[in-house]
């Protein structure tokens, strides 16, 4: 039997998931950074992570020797990996209606004028070096940047999606959403099992 604690934090962070927001990461190679990413998503009540990767089919399968920096975040979350990525956004478009990638364009906008709580969002991630290509950006519904200051003009993946979920989380938890379980019931409880079979006692 879990114990009475175990029990009330799964319900406290089943309570708090958010089905309206989710991360995409394509060809992102590093598994620290992927690790970073997916452990940012648990902290602010992500669920699912989409991870595609089209230009080394090896590198696809992110499997636990490669988290130890999330500190066991992946147990928690989805994960859903393709090799392709129009299988991957005909899966994200059946749940997610805004597709956000960090992208600088003529028309990106800064993350800050973005609103997070009005849709259900799916925000990209690129690779660390070559960005979002352009497959994956004829996908989006519009592009942000992050503001900077500096001589170097990019962030560590892993930055720049903590810094993004954490703008998304601000405007969420102003609007209430985190207050407003919203999570499916159904989900929950597939969750709850999954869970309880992963957690000490």
């Amino acid at each position: 039997m879990l114990s009475e604690e175990r029990k009330a934090r799964i319900e406290f962070v089943l309570a708090h998931r958010q089905k309206d927001l989710t991360i995409i990461l394509e060809n992102v190679y590093d598994p620290h950074n992927v690790a970073a990413v997916m452990r940012t998503c648990d902290s602010i009540g992500v669920q699912e992570v989409f991870i595609v990767n089209t230009l080394d089919k090896k590198a696809v399968n992110y499997d636990a020797q490669n988290f130890r920096s999330s500190r066991s975040a992946h147990k928690w979350l989805t994960i859903h990996q393709f090799d392709n990525v129009k299988n991957c956004m005909d899966k994200v478009s059946l749940n997610y209606e805004n597709i956000f990638c960090t992208h600088l364009g003529e028309t990106s906008k800064d993350l800050y004028e973005i609103n997070f709580t009005q849709k259900t969002t799916a925000i990209v991630f690129g690779n660390e070096q070559k960005g979002i290509s352009e497959e994956m950006l004829s996908y989006s519904t519009g592009n942000f940047n992050i503001p900077q200051y500096g001589m170097i003009k990019s962030l560590n993946i892993s930055v720049a999606c903590a810094v993004t979920l954490y703008e998304a989380f601000r405007q969420k938890e102003l609007a209430g959403d985190y207050q407003h379980a919203n999570f499916p019931e159904g989900k929950k409880e597939i969750l709850r099992t999954q869970w309880s079979a992963r957690t000490p006692k």
